[in-house]
């Protein structure tokens, strides 16, 4: 790393010594001196198997048959092998075949081939990989076996002999302790709460574990109240994790009910506030607006999630707790990322998007940042990661938020945790007649470059355009520094869907959308450039598109006004009418 601060390498070690703990607890763990306890419970039935609500395909179930295990983009074909006994193409690929989650593609198919392939399959793991495999006995890894076995369970065990039912719950017994000796010791964030999920999960499934349910509960509860925001939004700001943590507490929810004893109110509650963001997050398409890690969203899955939704209510406009706010109007709508970087712990996906934001109007996607793609994200998580690939502000190259760059750390800790970024943001929200103005400022340069950047929205009531303006202000009050470097880069990427043409000034851009709708952006006194980029998200991985991007200097121009502007035949004869620069009322 270079030029990192005092306080930097503090924040750093501190992670580091927690996570290099964390690591030799996981191995004690992995190597204990007895791999059974002397004296064990006996797990002698299955009480319920609760429902996955994930979405199945019941295709993939012949792949499996015919030992073709696609996974991650990767495809391993095994030739009358077993899937465990072949080298891994990648972790991602290790991690999706052992956990399991692929059961239930064959439970869709529901054939007595498809129950006897997932028994076999389910069989040879205990017999070949049930030991000390790293990935298998990852703490995430191992909650996601636990789950799909369990909610798998139907599929699994019909017709199966009393031998394979013992062995079965046996292995499930093991991993079940295992994993509540490892849960402390998983990774903060997610891991760690679908694995005390899975344990949730497990003493209510299985007879024998009914006697952990109030210490699972407790656990429970306090991952809920630390990583559930009181606006329903995750720790990690990942709008992503909503789902998946979803797709779990719904049925774990059915489970206590199952069981006739009564949910911890905390569950309810945390269901209750989610439900919201989720709508929060969605585009008029019903796709998700990209921030911190998001990617493609399987429409499908979220659809099912929704339904469980009753209250169906409406999103809240100013999610403070979570750091975004969203501005309708019209059929326009505008996702602005307004907050903080998440704890270190938790920001091995956080981006440095701080001020970008997402454009839509009705079902067309205009302005977006570039995303996450599905598969492959390692290649890409740096990239993805930086304020570049944000519609916001850049200086001098570089990010607001800043990484850790040495590549013997990140071997060690696994993942390349966030290290500083904006610590002060203030955000103004004003509503007025329908119109709404935002008006929001972080200091993610102010160490480095003395700049403190602000960014105004306003949508008008109709939601025929939005207005937009980025200044650039001295960190210490005043004027901005007479020397030292100012370049910055104003970036509007564009869904691939949009065809967009520079105006002959070099001032603006026709978009041409999907919809045959057409918008205009207009720079004013900028030039603008149309320049390639990608959208990360596609649902078919990396898509090519372009970005509008206006390139200056702080100390030159101070402030950047743009807008961009619905073209009707009303509008247009406004414009003529008009001919004048609109003025931002705030």
């Amino acid at each position: 790393m270079t030029r990192v601060s005092m306080a930097e390498r503090a924040k750093l070690a501190g992670f580091m010594m927690h996570c290099g703990l964390r690591k030799l607890l996981v191995q004690m763990n992995r190597r204990p001196v007895l791999p059974w306890p002397l004296v064990r419970s006996k797990a002698d039935r299955l009480v319920i198997s609760p429902q996955d609500l994930r979405t199945a395909d019941a295709t993939r179930a012949t792949e499996v048959y015919a030992g073709r295990f696609v996974f991650a983009g990767k495809v391993v074909i095994c030739d009358a092998r077993s899937p465990f006994e072949i080298a891994s193409p990648s972790d991602e690929w290790a991690a999706a075949l052992l956990g399991f989650g692929w059961l239930r593609h064959l439970r869709a198919a529901e054939s007595g081939i498809t129950r006897a392939n997932a028994r076999a399959l389910v069989d040879e793991w205990i017999n070949l990989q049930g030991t000390l495999d790293p990935i298998a006995w990852r703490p995430d890894v191992t909650a996601r076996r636990i789950m799909s076995w369990l909610s798998q369970a139907t599929l699994v065990l019909h017709d199966a002999d009393l031998q394979f039912y013992r062995r079965f719950l046996r292995s499930l017994g093991k991993q079940v302790r295992y994993l509540r000796r490892s849960v402390a010791d998983a990774q903060d964030g997610m891991p760690r709460f679908q694995a005390v999920i899975a344990l949730t999960y497990a003493a209510l499934c299985i007879s024998s574990q009914l006697r952990h349910v109030r210490a699972a509960t407790k656990k429970l509860v306090e991952e809920i109240d630390r990583q559930v925001l009181l606006d329903g939004g995750h720790i990690s700001r990942n709008p992503e994790a909503l789902t998946e943590l979803l797709l779990d507490l719904l049925p774990l929810r059915q489970a206590f009910t199952a069981r006739n004893i009564p949910p911890p109110p905390q569950l309810f509650s945390a269901i209750d506030r989610m439900m919201p963001m989720l709508r929060f997050f969605r585009h008029g398409d019903g796709t998700f607006a990209l921030f911190n890690g998001s990617g493609p969203m399987v429409q499908d899955t979220l659809m099912t999630v929704l339904a469980y939704d009753d209250a169906r209510g409406t999103p809240v406009a100013n999610a403070a707790y979570s750091g975004y706010q969203r501005l309708e109007a019209g059929d326009a709508l505008v996702i602005a990322d307004a907050g903080a970087p998440p704890p270190i712990s938790v920001s091995a996906e956080a981006h440095a998007g701080c001020l970008s934001f997402e454009f839509s109007s009705g079902l067309d996607r205009i302005v977006v940042n570039c995303g996450m793609p599905a598969i492959g994200r390692e290649v890409w998580r740096q990239v993805a990661r930086a304020t570049a690939a944000h519609s916001t502000v850049t200086f001098n190259d570089s990010s607001s938020c800043r990484f850790v760059e040495s590549a013997s750390i990140k071997r060690f800790l696994g993942a390349t945790p966030m290290l500083d970024g904006p610590s002060k943001i203030d955000v103004t929200r004003e509503e007025r007649g329908g119109a709404v103005a935002l008006r929001a400022s972080h200091d993610g340069y102010a160490a480095r470059y003395g700049i403190i950047h602000e960014r105004d929205f306003v949508l008008p009531a109709d939601g025929e355009r939005l207005d937009g303006e980025d200044r650039f202000t001295a960190a210490s009050g005043g004027e901005l520094p007479a020397d030292g470097p100012d370049g910055f880069v104003v970036r509007f990427h564009l869904h691939p869907a949009i065809k967009a043409n520079r105006l002959s000034d070099g001032r603006g851009a026709v978009l041409m959308l999907p919809s045959k709708d057409v918008w205009t952006f207009n720079a004013y006194e900028h030039q603008v450039e149309i320049e390639e980029s990608v959208f990360l998200a596609g649902r078919e991985g990396p898509r090519r598109t372009v970005q509008i991007v206006i390139y200056g200097n702080a100390r030159v121009s101070p402030r950047v006004q743009w807008s961009f502007a619905h073209v009707t035949p009303a509008v247009a004869a406004a414009r003529r009418a008009a001919q004048e620069e609109p003025e931002l009322p705030l």
